[in-house]
């Protein structure tokens, strides 16, 4: 049975083989049979490939350099003397070679024309791809040779992809670079960014709500360019001379420089014309909103880096389906899922691309699941590949970045308080190891909260604007004397005797926690807390003498993280886990990071809860410092924090507190925007003070580009919905595997813009017009899409009118971006609103505007 079938195989090789080579000699009529191709005995009976049996010298055209490469008095499509059109161009009409590339049309031999039914064979659609070079040239798809052509044309043709990757690669450096130091003073989100790029050259532990990645690259930045970490990055101050601001502007704008050939690259793998390439490269060169959110040491460039490269690797995937599990295919599902990794250890609105790449991959192993010529181990393959690259290895990449994070930032630095307190204990500067194993009636202690994203107990003078009115008990992220506490008897004990046997602290024990600072007890009464209202309040009452019941809590032991507690039942420093039972509510203290308001420094809400839940982490607490002269010191080396505690932890203390930053309905934010702002760039973003004096930023899109990418999404649903409604009516306006190419693409675009624009709907957090510049991307892509199928398909227009088209468009993305670009290249001296665009009232640049004043 294999026999017969590998017969049949060959035999259907060698026929098509033939009818290759029929088909070759019919488009010539005047074609010499030479020692090139062989006899026709040759041709039929010798196995070997044909460009084995000619010299490597004999491969490619042997035509006379002044006759056409074309018969014109034939057909336009005829070659003469041999010549394989493969990689032709024509001056007729539309270029054939980008519609066979977009449309992977064969070539029509003059046999076909005269009704003879033959085709070329097509090794899995390598010949509808039109490209790759064969054996002869260095390539490996099987293919015959390129045709050569001759002089400066054929280097063109032959390198178009690299000769205009490298002039938009040179544009995008000079726009991105030109006077990028010219403001010599920390420009809008600079004081964050810059600041924790100097946490990691001077190895400062501190918090931040976004994953590691970019900053540790500003850190590298300044690394490079010689800087000691020595300037606090104050927001407006002027850069010190020995601070090379430039250099780390530079190094950091090379992330934006690269979004131009990236954009390039992608505009190609989707099918397009090359007019419409050009134009949505135009697009990423020209827009001065990622112009300008290039040019800082910020974490924007090298979001939008990686969202580039993410979509370039899922368009490349993609059209590498054709050849699963080859090279090619695994160098593109790595190179993504490696992408996903990146951009989600940025920022986390990287997660928006990964749900676009997660909705293409279930769709694509949903496709494979009806295709029953697929084997099931086939099938359970795919599944596995894409566990491993788009779900495995960015968690690796994800998980990589927090480990290095942990590993340069081994110093106590500003953003201790919210890592536990194992994890302090070993940063270098943290006494927390040195304090005593074991907590004693009179220590001075502080106290963590265990729950994700807890601070320290806290209190000060100020008192409660509501409820009872007594002094505020809160938790604080930060190290400060008022988290200071003393554990001291109950009322009816007897006090501590400096000179007696140690008291230690054990389970069970009632104490009264006494605030150090103000001398108040912590408290709780029947008052309703002032923003969780189901719980009581917790407050500071009384002092060392005056108090009552109220003031008196029980110590319930949970567990001990690192030891046993023992029959002794005593409380030791940072790993014994406990909770605090007031004994007359029978109530649990517990901080859940609800945030009080203003008066409450927007501090995190200490109440007393009525439930009684033994797992509620949040009503968990460990003592953290600890001093006591009557006691030894402890070490460092008892305490372990495992990696992936500290992992989780920091991530869900980055989403608590990124949840956090909501509108303050107290103050307006002059500078925040409304989603729908932005599509129709309704208000922009002042990026610094706006004096004089001094240059000015503002950071706002190139409108042609954003307005009309704006309308083409709605225009592609219509174009979608019009084809859907006229194939339901069975006309027939697309060929075979058109339609679903064309539609994968607008699912593309329009699904990575809906993925990154509707969740900023729904979201509390206060939002800027930044936040859109990754969506707009699709958005460009949707514009591009739409351009393309109305103006640029080689169907739908001449050249002559694609130019005009072309022309139009560009030339207004180009004007536009002349009008707007020193918005992004900084505005000297003052600004008197004589700007073609100041008619707008909420772009008025003339000073009134309060959203531009200094």
């Amino acid at each position: 049975m294999q026999r017969s079938q590998a017969t049949s195989s060959t035999s259907s090789s060698n026929s098509a083989s033939t009818a290759l080579r029929r088909n070759l000699h019919l488009s010539n009529p005047n074609h010499q049979r030479d020692h090139s191709y062989g006899s026709d005995h040759d041709d039929l009976s010798d196995p070997r490939p044909w460009e084995t049996r000619a010299h490597p010298r004999s491969y490619g055209t042997k035509r006379d350099p002044h006759q056409s490469y074309y018969d014109r008095s034939s057909s336009p499509t005829t070659p003469v003397n041999g010549d394989l059109p493969l990689y032709s161009h024509s001056s007729h009409g539309n270029d054939d070679m980008e519609t066979r590339r977009r449309f992977g049309e064969k070539e029509v031999s003059l046999a076909e024309r005269e009704g003879e039914k033959t085709e070329l064979l097509d090794d899995q659609g390598k010949w509808e791809k039109g490209h790759g070079a064969g054996p002869g040239v260095g390539g490996r798809r099987g293919l015959p040779p390129r045709q050569r052509i001759g002089g400066w044309r054929g280097i063109l043709v032959e390198h178009e992809e690299l000769i205009w990757t490298v002039i938009y690669t040179c544009l995008s450096m000079i726009t991105r670079y030109w006077r990028i130091g010219a403001a010599n003073y920390v420009v809008w989100d600079e004081a964050h960014f810059g600041k924790f790029g100097s946490h990691y050259i001077n190895r400062d532990f501190y918090f931040d709500v976004h994953p590691p990645l970019g900053k540790m690259l500003v850190g590298l930045a300044g690394l490079l360019s010689g800087y000691g970490g020595g300037f606090e990055f104050k927001s407006g101050v002027e850069y010190p001379a020995d601070v090379p601001y430039t250099a780390m502007r530079i190094i950091l704008a090379s992330f934006g420089v690269a979004l131009v050939p990236l954009a390039w690259w992608t505009a190609g793998e989707m099918g397009w014309s090359r007019w419409t390439r050009h134009w949505v490269t135009i697009c990423v060169l020209c827009d001065v909103g990622w112009l300008c959110i290039s040019r800082f040491i910020l974490l924007d460039s090298m979001l939008l880096f990686f969202t580039f490269t993410t979509t370039l690797g899922l368009v490349k995937f993609h059209n590498q389906r054709h050849d699963p599990f080859g090279d090619d295919w695994w160098i593109w599902l790595v190179f993504t899922g490696w992408s996903i990794g990146c951009v989600c250890s940025v920022k986390w609105v990287g997660m928006f691309i990964t749900a676009l790449v997660g909705i293409y991959t279930i769709e694509d192993l949903w496709e494979k699941f009806g295709d029953l010529s697929m084997p099931v181990r086939t099938y359970v393959q795919h599944w596995i590949a894409r566990i491993g690259c788009l779900i495995v290895l960015p968690f690796i990449v994800y998980a990589s970045c927090f480990k290095i994070h942990f590993m340069i930032l081994n110093r106590s630095g500003p953003g201790d308080a919210q890592m536990s307190s194992l994890f302090q204990a070993h940063l270098k500067g943290n006494d927390f190891g040195e304090s005593p194993l074991e907590v004693a009636y009179g220590s001075k202690i502080t106290l963590k909260n265990y729950g994700y994203g807890g601070g320290l107990l806290h209190s000060h003078v100020q008192t409660l604007p509501v409820g009872s009115q007594q002094q505020q008990v809160t938790c604080y992220h930060y190290k400060d004397d008022n988290n200071n506490w003393i554990v001291t008897p109950p009322w009816n004990a007897d006090p501590v005797d400096p000179d007696g046997p140690i008291r230690y602290l054990k389970d069970g024990d009632e104490i009264r926690l006494l605030h150090s600072s103000t001398g108040r007890n912590m408290h709780s009464h029947a008052i309703a807390a002032p923003v969780t209202k189901e719980n009581w309040e917790v407050s500071g009452y009384g002092n060392e003498t005056i108090g009552d019941e109220n003031d008196l809590w029980v110590v319930e032991v949970v567990d001990d993280t690192s030891r046993t507690i023992g029959e002794s039942g005593r409380i030791h420093s940072l790993t014994t886990r406990m909770r605090f039972k007031h004994r007359e509510l029978k109530c649990y203290l517990r901080a859940a990071n609800a945030v009080l308001p203003q008066w409450g420094f927007k501090q995190v809400e200490v109440s007393c809860t009525k439930e009684n839940n033994p797992k509620d982490k949040h009503t968990y607490w460990n003592v953290e410092s600890h001093w006591n002269e009557r006691l030894p010191p402890g070490n460092a080396k008892l305490y372990k924090s495992p990696f992936w505690r500290d992992f989780v932890h920091l991530n869900v203390a980055m989403w608590t507190s990124n949840n956090a930053l909501v509108p303050d309905p107290d103050k307006e934010d002059i500078l925040a925007s409304k989603p729908f702002d932005w599509p129709f760039l309704h208000l922009g973003l002042r990026m610094c003070g706006w004096g004089d004096n001094q240059i000015k930023f503002y950071l706002l899109g190139t409108p042609i580009v954003w307005w009309w990418s704006t309308i083409s999404l709605s225009v592609g649903l219509l174009l979608a919905g019009w084809y859907a409604a006229r194939m339901q009516r069975q006309y027939k306006d697309w060929k075979e595997g058109e339609f679903e190419h064309w539609l994968w693409v607008g699912k593309i675009a329009f699904g990575g813009w809906a993925l990154h624009f509707f969740p900023f709907l729904i979201m509390g957090r206060v939002t800027y017009l930044h936040h859109y510049l990754p969506t707009l991307y699709f958005a460009v892509l949707m514009a591009g899409h739409v351009l393309d199928h109305l103006f640029f398909a080689p169907a739908k227009r001449t050249q002559f009118k694609k130019l005009i088209w072309f022309a139009l468009w560009t030339g207004s993305v180009v004007v536009s971006f002349w009008w707007f670009k020193d918005l992004a290249l900084g505005i000297h001296g003052p600004v008197n609103g004589h700007w073609g665009w100041a008619w707008r009232p909420s772009w008025n640049v003339s000073g009134t505007d309060p959203r531009l004043s200094s």
